[in-house]
């Protein structure tokens, strides 16, 4: 696969913008990867991605780790599980699938494909198997990885978009199979192997003597019974070891290949895009293919060339203007000493202030004054975004960009997933974000 097409900006500080069409309509696409740290729209990015691609003519599938079930209310979907579901609404020769993965299940398909019956049967129903599959650190991950592996496998999608799981760090899935190969090859997994591989009394008498001072002290701190267990799920595990080093490294290499595209999802905040900068250092020492950052939720403004400056100097200006009129001065009609006739006031009438026909309300100038200080709070958040732009641009001034105006509320129906979707195709930027 090509990299994908990327348009210069009008100056240095723009940098080149990522073109979002011509990635999804190559078909030497075949994976895309949303990563990024967490909140940042991850999960409505993969989405609106999944939803463009279909609608240009894709069989694409939305591989979601994310446990909200905004994705499946979104798309339509009642329920989103480790089955892919075939979202409705999709115009074209296109396809759309969406499925949430199921940690525990995936694992028990790998168990179920890779283990006789018997042998399987003892695994799943092992009580540390059960802790192991439900929790156990980096399983999550794991398993995201093993679901893209069978995906990509069944050659039955022609695109995959994967949203990364929600963890403190959103590539720890590229570590993850090197934590659990490290756990599964690990010195004391491989000792508690080693009475089932010897079998028969010898294997008792290892158990016995080369293990009784470690089993003693993780009886007391673990129980007799959890470690029995653990025992027990590592002969009947015995072989199936090694096919979970060779899958995971097996999908690592797939996501190293031509044909994926990574983007980092980011919004125009201080710690996203320092989260942001990490990922795209991480990828390229990981050697992953990088297409580009996409930067979510931009502000913009359509009166942009009212600085935040002029607009409060402006709102100021009102409230003294409103100060001063607030004790206007007061007149009363009085008797002429001339010759004309003498006009009596009512004591209302000699009370009413006198105002230009012309002149604004208070309530008026008070409106106009919250306004423009509303206005000078947006555009001091575009100027803050901008300066956070310009320090990642410093940065990594290679990396191409596409901007997402923010929408005025959430994502919730396929409608505002082809917003987003546009928005990314078309540099979404909205009217007068700084540039």
């Amino acid at each position: 696969m090509t990299p994908p097409p990327m348009t210069q900006g009008s100056s240095l500080e723009d940098g080149p913008s990522l073109a979002i069409d011509p990635l999804l309509d190559d078909p030497g696409t075949r994976i895309i990867v949303c990563c990024g740290a967490g909140g940042v729209g991850k999960t409505t990015t993969a989405a609106a991605l999944g939803v463009r691609a279909a609608e240009r003519g894709r069989k694409a599938v939305v591989l979601t780790i994310d446990p909200a079930r905004r994705l499946a209310q979104s798309m339509g979907i009642d329920l989103l599980d480790n089955i892919p579901r075939r979202v409705d609404g999709i115009p074209g020769e296109g396809e759309l699938y969406a499925m949430m993965l199921d940690m525990k299940r995936t694992f028990d398909e790998i168990v179920e494909a890779h283990a006789d019956p018997a042998r399987a049967r003892a695994i799943l129903e092992n009580p540390f198997y059960e802790s192991l599959s439900a929790g156990f650190a980096g399983t999550q991950e794991y398993m995201a990885m093993e679901k893209l592996g069978q995906l990509r496998a069944r050659e039955e999608w022609d695109l995959i978009v994967v949203d990364t799981p929600p963890s403190r760090s959103a590539l720890d899935f590229l570590d993850a199979p090197k934590r659990l190969g490290s756990f599964l090859d690990g010195k004391f997994i491989k000792l508690l192997m080693t009475p089932a591989k010897m079998g028969g009394r010898a294997g008792m008498k290892f158990l016995n003597v080369g293990m009784s001072m470690m089993t003693g002290t993780l009886g007391k701190l673990l129980g007799g019974q959890l470690l029995r267990d653990v025992q027990t799920f590592v002969a009947a595990m015995d072989t199936m070891f090694g096919g979970f080093r060779t899958r995971a490294d097996a999908t690592y290499r797939l996501l190293q290949a031509p044909g994926t595209a990574f983007l980092v999802v980011a919004a125009p905040e201080r710690d996203a895009l320092r989260e942001a900068a990490y990922f795209v250092e991480r990828l390229a020492a990981e050697e992953m293919p990088l297409a580009g950052l996409v930067l979510n939720r931009v502000h913009g403004s359509g009166a942009a060339r009212l600085s935040a400056e002029r607009a409060l100097a402006a709102a100021e200006n009102l409230d003294e203007a409103g100060i001063v009129d607030q004790e206007p001065g007061k007149t009363r009609v009085r008797g002429s000493t001339g010759t004309s006739p003498t006009v009596e006031s009512s004591p209302e009438d000699s009370e009413a202030p006198v105002r230009s026909p012309s002149a604004p309300t208070a309530p008026t100038e008070q409106l106009t004054a919250g306004l423009l200080r509303l206005h000078a709070e947006r555009m001091q958040v575009l100027a803050r975004e901008q300066r956070t732009r310009d320090r990642f641009r410093t940065l990594h001034p290679e990396v191409a960009v596409a901007e997402v105006g923010a929408l005025p509320g959430d994502v919730h129906d396929l409608a505002g997933l082809r917003a987003i979707g546009e928005r990314l195709a078309t540099g979404g930027t909205p009217a007068g974000a700084a540039r």
